[in-house]
Protein backbone atom coordinates (compact mmCIF):
# COMPACT_ATOMS: atom_id res chain seq x y z
CA UNK A 1 0.00 0.00 0.00
CA UNK A 2 1.08 3.66 -1.31
CA UNK A 3 1.23 6.46 1.40
CA UNK A 4 1.51 9.11 -0.96
CA UNK A 5 -0.65 11.91 1.69
CA UNK A 6 1.17 13.16 3.95
CA UNK A 7 -0.75 12.09 7.23
CA UNK A 8 -0.13 8.53 5.18
CA UNK A 9 3.74 8.62 5.47
CA UNK A 10 4.30 11.05 8.64
CA UNK A 11 1.76 9.73 11.12
CA UNK A 12 1.68 5.92 10.62
CA UNK A 13 5.27 5.28 12.25
CA UNK A 14 6.25 6.77 15.10
CA UNK A 15 3.22 8.93 15.91
CA UNK A 16 0.90 5.54 16.19
CA UNK A 17 2.54 5.14 18.85
CA UNK A 18 2.67 8.59 20.06
CA UNK A 19 -0.61 9.11 19.85
CA UNK A 20 -1.74 6.36 21.62
CA UNK A 21 0.36 7.03 24.55
CA UNK A 22 -1.26 10.58 24.61
CA UNK A 23 -4.86 8.92 24.36
CA UNK A 24 -4.48 6.53 27.63
CA UNK A 25 -2.33 8.16 30.53
CA UNK A 26 -1.83 6.05 33.42
CA UNK A 27 -4.01 7.14 36.27
CA UNK A 28 -4.82 5.49 39.37
CA UNK A 29 -8.53 4.09 39.78
CA UNK A 30 -9.14 7.14 42.05
CA UNK A 31 -8.27 9.27 39.01
CA UNK A 32 -5.29 11.24 38.55
CA UNK A 33 -2.81 12.41 41.49
CA UNK A 34 -1.42 15.81 42.24
CA UNK A 35 1.87 15.34 42.13
CA UNK A 36 3.24 19.42 42.29
CA UNK A 37 1.43 23.12 42.19
CA UNK A 38 2.80 25.98 40.45
CA UNK A 39 1.31 29.17 42.06
CA UNK A 40 -1.83 27.01 42.89
CA UNK A 41 -2.14 25.20 39.72
CA UNK A 42 -2.12 21.27 40.12
CA UNK A 43 0.74 18.76 37.86
CA UNK A 44 -1.24 15.13 38.32
CA UNK A 45 0.20 12.00 37.21
CA UNK A 46 -2.17 12.41 33.79
CA UNK A 47 -0.04 15.44 32.99
CA UNK A 48 3.16 12.83 33.55
CA UNK A 49 1.96 10.31 31.29
CA UNK A 50 0.91 12.95 28.39
CA UNK A 51 4.50 14.54 28.60
CA UNK A 52 6.05 11.41 28.67
CA UNK A 53 4.28 10.83 25.15
CA UNK A 54 5.14 13.75 23.82
CA UNK A 55 8.82 13.69 24.89
CA UNK A 56 9.44 9.95 23.45
CA UNK A 57 13.33 9.46 22.66
CA UNK A 58 14.12 12.34 24.83
CA UNK A 59 13.51 10.11 27.86
CA UNK A 60 13.58 6.71 26.79
CA UNK A 61 16.58 5.96 27.55
CA UNK A 62 16.42 7.22 31.51
CA UNK A 63 15.73 5.31 34.88
CA UNK A 64 12.34 5.67 36.32
CA UNK A 65 13.54 8.09 38.90
CA UNK A 66 15.24 9.93 36.35
CA UNK A 67 12.91 9.98 34.04
CA UNK A 68 9.79 10.93 36.60
CA UNK A 69 12.24 14.16 38.40
CA UNK A 70 13.06 15.27 34.72
CA UNK A 71 9.35 15.13 33.00
CA UNK A 72 7.92 16.89 36.27
CA UNK A 73 11.05 20.02 35.93
CA UNK A 74 9.67 20.28 31.86
CA UNK A 75 6.21 20.55 32.94
CA UNK A 76 6.45 22.87 36.48
CA UNK A 77 9.01 24.99 33.48
CA UNK A 78 6.17 24.51 31.00
CA UNK A 79 3.54 26.30 33.18
CA UNK A 80 6.34 28.68 34.56
CA UNK A 81 6.90 29.98 31.13
CA UNK A 82 3.24 29.43 29.64
CA UNK A 83 1.98 31.91 32.77
CA UNK A 84 4.22 34.31 31.61
CA UNK A 85 3.17 34.36 28.34
CA UNK A 86 -0.70 34.60 29.34
CA UNK A 87 0.83 38.06 31.24
CA UNK A 88 2.61 39.54 27.81
CA UNK A 89 -1.07 38.62 25.83
CA UNK A 90 0.26 36.28 23.93
CA UNK A 91 -2.84 34.68 23.63
CA UNK A 92 -4.63 36.77 21.93
CA UNK A 93 -2.14 37.19 18.88
CA UNK A 94 -2.86 35.59 15.94
CA UNK A 95 -0.07 33.34 15.57
CA UNK A 96 -1.22 32.13 18.59
CA UNK A 97 -4.84 31.24 17.38
CA UNK A 98 -3.32 29.67 14.21
CA UNK A 99 -0.80 27.58 15.98
CA UNK A 100 -3.58 26.17 18.69
CA UNK A 101 -6.05 25.49 15.99
CA UNK A 102 -3.44 23.24 14.49
CA UNK A 103 -2.22 21.53 17.49
CA UNK A 104 -6.31 21.05 18.20
CA UNK A 105 -7.03 19.62 14.73
CA UNK A 106 -4.02 17.55 15.20
CA UNK A 107 -4.56 15.93 18.54
CA UNK A 108 -7.83 15.33 17.21
CA UNK A 109 -6.41 13.36 14.01
CA UNK A 110 -4.37 11.22 16.20
CA UNK A 111 -7.35 10.52 18.67
CA UNK A 112 -8.85 9.24 15.83
CA UNK A 113 -6.00 7.23 14.36
CA UNK A 114 -5.33 5.66 17.71
CA UNK A 115 -9.20 4.65 17.99
CA UNK A 116 -9.07 2.63 14.56
CA UNK A 117 -5.66 1.23 15.69
CA UNK A 118 -7.05 -0.09 18.35
CA UNK A 119 -10.15 -2.01 16.38
CA UNK A 120 -9.46 -6.09 17.49
CA UNK A 121 -7.56 -7.67 15.08
CA UNK A 122 -7.63 -11.48 15.44
CA UNK A 123 -5.61 -14.11 15.05
CA UNK A 124 -7.52 -15.94 11.86
CA UNK A 125 -7.07 -11.98 10.36
CA UNK A 126 -3.22 -11.98 10.99
CA UNK A 127 -2.80 -15.60 9.95
CA UNK A 128 -4.64 -14.78 6.73
CA UNK A 129 -2.63 -12.20 5.60
CA UNK A 130 0.33 -13.98 6.77
CA UNK A 131 -0.84 -16.67 4.03
CA UNK A 132 -1.62 -14.86 1.73
CA UNK A 133 1.97 -12.41 1.98
CA UNK A 134 3.71 -16.27 1.95
CA UNK A 135 2.13 -17.06 -0.98
CA UNK A 136 2.78 -13.89 -2.51
CA UNK A 137 6.56 -13.67 -1.52
CA UNK A 138 9.10 -14.58 -4.37
CA UNK A 139 11.25 -17.73 -3.66
CA UNK A 140 14.95 -16.92 -2.67
CA UNK A 141 17.94 -19.28 -2.79
CA UNK A 142 20.73 -19.28 -0.11
CA UNK A 143 23.81 -21.06 -0.42
CA UNK A 144 26.20 -22.54 2.74
CA UNK A 145 29.89 -21.80 1.11
CA UNK A 146 32.89 -22.13 1.84
CA UNK A 147 36.33 -20.60 0.62
CA UNK A 148 40.45 -20.14 0.43
CA UNK A 149 41.74 -16.54 0.12
CA UNK A 150 45.05 -15.95 -1.30
CA UNK A 151 46.82 -13.16 -2.67
CA UNK A 152 48.00 -14.47 -6.22
CA UNK A 153 46.38 -16.33 -8.89
CA UNK A 154 49.39 -19.01 -8.89
CA UNK A 155 48.80 -19.47 -5.45
CA UNK A 156 45.26 -20.00 -6.23
CA UNK A 157 45.69 -22.32 -9.09
CA UNK A 158 48.57 -24.01 -6.65
CA UNK A 159 45.73 -24.84 -4.09
CA UNK A 160 43.19 -25.59 -6.62
CA UNK A 161 45.25 -27.97 -8.48
CA UNK A 162 45.40 -29.47 -4.23
CA UNK A 163 42.29 -29.72 -3.51
CA UNK A 164 41.28 -31.61 -6.99
CA UNK A 165 44.24 -33.84 -6.58
CA UNK A 166 42.22 -34.83 -3.27
CA UNK A 167 43.38 -32.42 -0.49
CA UNK A 168 40.54 -31.47 1.92
CA UNK A 169 39.10 -27.95 0.91
CA UNK A 170 38.41 -27.24 5.00
CA UNK A 171 41.89 -28.32 5.76
CA UNK A 172 43.36 -26.48 2.84
CA UNK A 173 41.42 -23.27 3.80
CA UNK A 174 43.14 -23.73 7.62
CA UNK A 175 46.34 -24.15 6.45
CA UNK A 176 46.77 -21.40 3.85
CA UNK A 177 43.70 -19.02 3.72
CA UNK A 178 44.28 -15.41 4.74
CA UNK A 179 40.36 -14.54 5.15
CA UNK A 180 38.82 -14.56 8.63
CA UNK A 181 37.09 -17.67 8.11
CA UNK A 182 40.12 -19.50 7.51
CA UNK A 183 40.68 -20.81 11.43
CA UNK A 184 37.11 -22.07 10.41
CA UNK A 185 37.88 -24.05 7.56
CA UNK A 186 36.74 -21.21 5.30
CA UNK A 187 33.13 -21.63 6.17
CA UNK A 188 30.56 -18.39 5.18
CA UNK A 189 27.89 -20.24 6.72
CA UNK A 190 24.67 -19.54 4.35
CA UNK A 191 23.91 -16.41 2.88
CA UNK A 192 21.46 -15.04 0.09
CA UNK A 193 22.85 -12.93 -3.26
CA UNK A 194 22.86 -9.53 -2.60
CA UNK A 195 25.40 -10.00 1.07
CA UNK A 196 29.07 -11.11 -1.10
CA UNK A 197 30.53 -9.09 -3.35
CA UNK A 198 29.77 -8.99 -6.89
CA UNK A 199 32.48 -11.07 -8.61
CA UNK A 200 32.54 -13.76 -5.97
CA UNK A 201 28.48 -13.80 -5.46
CA UNK A 202 28.41 -14.53 -9.60
CA UNK A 203 30.92 -17.73 -9.05
CA UNK A 204 29.58 -19.11 -5.63
CA UNK A 205 25.90 -18.92 -7.14
CA UNK A 206 27.10 -20.61 -10.52
CA UNK A 207 28.01 -23.70 -8.55
CA UNK A 208 26.43 -26.59 -7.94
CA UNK A 209 26.15 -28.06 -4.57
CA UNK A 210 29.77 -30.05 -3.74
CA UNK A 211 31.47 -28.09 -6.83
CA UNK A 212 34.87 -25.92 -6.73
CA UNK A 213 35.23 -22.65 -8.81
CA UNK A 214 38.00 -21.81 -10.73
CA UNK A 215 40.14 -19.17 -9.06
CA UNK A 216 38.27 -15.59 -8.66
CA UNK A 217 39.56 -12.37 -8.49
CA UNK A 218 38.28 -9.51 -6.47
CA UNK A 219 39.46 -6.81 -4.15
CA UNK A 220 40.53 -8.43 -1.13
CA UNK A 221 42.28 -11.42 -3.60
CA UNK A 222 42.15 -14.68 -5.24
CA UNK A 223 39.28 -16.84 -3.96
CA UNK A 224 38.65 -20.75 -4.56
CA UNK A 225 34.95 -20.98 -3.38
CA UNK A 226 33.28 -24.38 -2.65
CA UNK A 227 29.23 -25.02 -2.32
CA UNK A 228 28.87 -27.17 0.20
CA UNK A 229 24.84 -26.75 0.37
CA UNK A 230 22.02 -24.87 -1.72
CA UNK A 231 17.99 -24.75 -0.33
CA UNK A 232 15.51 -22.23 -0.46
CA UNK A 233 14.98 -19.64 2.24
CA UNK A 234 12.19 -20.52 4.81
CA UNK A 235 10.08 -17.65 5.66
CA UNK A 236 9.91 -16.87 8.97
CA UNK A 237 6.72 -18.61 11.39
CA UNK A 238 4.12 -16.46 12.40
CA UNK A 239 4.23 -16.46 15.52
CA UNK A 240 8.20 -14.68 14.56
CA UNK A 241 6.14 -12.11 12.86
CA UNK A 242 2.56 -11.36 14.36
CA UNK A 243 3.43 -8.68 16.01
CA UNK A 244 5.27 -7.01 12.94
CA UNK A 245 1.94 -8.33 10.92
CA UNK A 246 -0.34 -6.86 13.78
CA UNK A 247 1.47 -3.34 13.41
CA UNK A 248 0.83 -3.29 9.75
CA UNK A 249 -2.92 -4.59 9.36
CA UNK A 250 -3.36 -1.01 11.99
CA UNK A 251 -1.57 1.05 9.36
CA UNK A 252 -3.36 -0.65 7.15
CA UNK A 253 -6.44 0.60 8.58
CA UNK A 254 -5.33 3.82 9.21
CA UNK A 255 -4.52 4.45 5.88
CA UNK A 256 -7.65 2.89 4.47
CA UNK A 257 -10.20 5.51 6.47
CA UNK A 258 -7.68 8.54 5.31
CA UNK A 259 -8.42 7.35 1.71
CA UNK A 260 -12.27 6.85 2.88
CA UNK A 261 -12.49 10.18 4.47
CA UNK A 262 -10.65 11.84 1.14
CA UNK A 263 -13.87 9.70 -1.18
CA UNK A 264 -16.09 11.39 1.06
CA UNK A 265 -14.62 15.07 1.22
CA UNK A 266 -14.94 18.38 -0.69
CA UNK A 267 -11.63 19.14 -1.37
CA UNK A 268 -10.87 21.81 -3.44
CA UNK A 269 -6.79 22.71 -3.73
CA UNK A 270 -5.69 26.28 -5.07
CA UNK A 271 -2.59 24.94 -5.48
CA UNK A 272 -1.70 21.89 -7.51
CA UNK A 273 0.20 19.10 -5.83
CA UNK A 274 3.69 18.59 -6.73
CA UNK A 275 3.56 15.31 -8.97
CA UNK A 276 0.61 16.89 -11.15
CA UNK A 277 2.91 19.47 -13.02
CA UNK A 278 3.66 16.62 -15.47
CA UNK A 279 0.49 13.91 -14.81
CA UNK A 280 0.51 10.66 -13.57
CA UNK A 281 3.42 8.21 -15.06
CA UNK A 282 5.05 11.33 -16.97
CA UNK A 283 8.38 10.33 -17.30
CA UNK A 284 10.93 11.33 -15.42
CA UNK A 285 14.91 12.95 -16.32
CA UNK A 286 17.35 10.28 -15.42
Amino acid sequence: MTFSNPIRTALFTAGLMLSCAVLAPHASAQGPQVVATVNGEEITTADLAAAQAELGQAVANMGDAEKRDYILSFLIDMKLMANEGRKRGIENGEGYKIRMNFLRDRVLMQSVLAEEAAQPITDDDMKAFYDKAIGQAPKEEEIHARHILVKTEDEAKKVLEEIRGGADFAEKAKEVSTGPSGPNGGDLGFFTKGKMVPEFEAAAFALKAGDVSEPVKTQFGWHIIKVEERRDVQPPSFDEVKGQIRSVMQRQRQAELVSKLHEGADIKRMDAPADAATGDGAAKPN
